[in-house]
């Protein structure tokens, strides 16, 4: 038992297009256990609430502790969130709009329950812990079903006055082409990369990513796109060499605007593509950065990987909770 009467235990939940991971989490911030669900956003709130729950339930069985010892449940979700009124404003990837998220998961466990969005608790977390610790500023992208952001200034997360600062997948990469396909996440995301390379080889360009996926297209996954680019497969460099620069002019933009001088990447993608990617992706973010000094800017992969969200989550509503 911690101190005043508190058990010191939090959950913490990354809540993603296609997975989520649930974690249990010391208030030394230590991650004592680790649940993983596949998100199946077709079956609607009550499908995706319920998987959380029982992903709660086994991290909890895990770590030998029980639901009525938690002190709070911090929820991460992907989109656009209010934080204050605990409402999933618009999260495309999970086809949810004014869903209040905090409040249905808060009944059905009986724990208060914090929301935010997925890539503020994973920049939050690395910036305790990871490849963003001690930074001032910083800005978090993650790159996976959809395209995430979130943002550190003055030590402080940045929400903005309408709340929903940090949404860099939405901005237009690409003003021109047809709907559907201008966006950030339209062109960089992992979704997108994966999209992109079956399109070509379905429309007879040749790559190894035909034969690693056993000319079953399905099972282009980013591990194996990870192998065709390490092994300088034509179509496959081009597609991701293509995305590390469009997500680079949007970088050099950002970092224009805000003189920020650390980036952290995340996600699928990125976990995927490893240090030579994320290296590309610097290269074009200062090749785009404006005056010179900002072209200083460090662009590095998360630490925490998979773990930065749902710590953060936890750090969240443990921060949140004792206010």
């Amino acid at each position: 038992m911690a101190k005043n009467g508190k058990t010191g235990f939090y959950v913490g939940i990354d809540l993603g297009g296609t997975n989520m991971q649930i974690g249990v989490v010391s208030s030394d911030l230590k991650l004592l256990s680790q649940a993983k669900r596949k998100t199946k956003a077709e079956d609607g709130v009550d499908g995706v609430m319920s998987r959380i729950v029982e992903g709660i339930v086994e991290a909890c069985g895990e770590a030998k502790v029980k639901l009525t010892d938690l002190e709070a449940i911090g929820l991460a979700a992907p989109g656009a969130v209010d934080p204050n009124e605990g409402v999933v404003l618009e999260a495309g990837n999970l086809r949810w709009t004014n869903v209040n998220a905090a409040s249905i998961l808060q009944k059905k466990t009986g724990v208060k329950t914090y929301l935010d969005n997925d890539v503020n608790a994973a920049v939050w977390g690395e910036n305790k812990l990871g490849a963003g610790k001690n930074a001032k500023h910083l800005l978090g992208v993650w790159l996976g079903t959809g395209i995430g952001g979130g943002l550190i200034l003055n030590g402080e997360l940045y929400y903005g006055p309408l709340l929903t600062a940090g949404e860099i997948g939405h901005m237009i990469a690409i003003p021109f082409n047809p709907p559907g396909e201008r966006s950030l996440e339209h062109n960089c995301s992992r979704t997108s990369v994966v999209n992109r390379l079956v399109k070509l080889i379905k429309a007879n360009r040749k790559s190894k990513l035909t034969e690693y996926a056993e000319g079953d297209l399905e099972k282009i996954k980013s591990k194996l796109v990870a192998k065709a680019y390490e092994e300088k497969d034509e179509l496959t460099v081009e597609v991701l060499d293509n995305a590390a620069e469009l997500l680079g002019i949007t970088l050099g933009g950002v970092v224009t605007l805000l003189s920020i001088d650390r980036i952290v990447l995340g996600g699928g993608l990125t976990e995927a593509m490893g240090s030579n990617w994320v290296s590309l992706v610097e290269q074009q973010t200062r090749k785009f950065a404006f005056p010179e000094r900002c072209k200083q800017v460090k662009v590095v992969a998360s630490t925490l990987e998979d773990k930065a969200g749902l710590i953060g989550a936890a750090m969240i509503a443990m921060e949140r909770h004792e206010k």
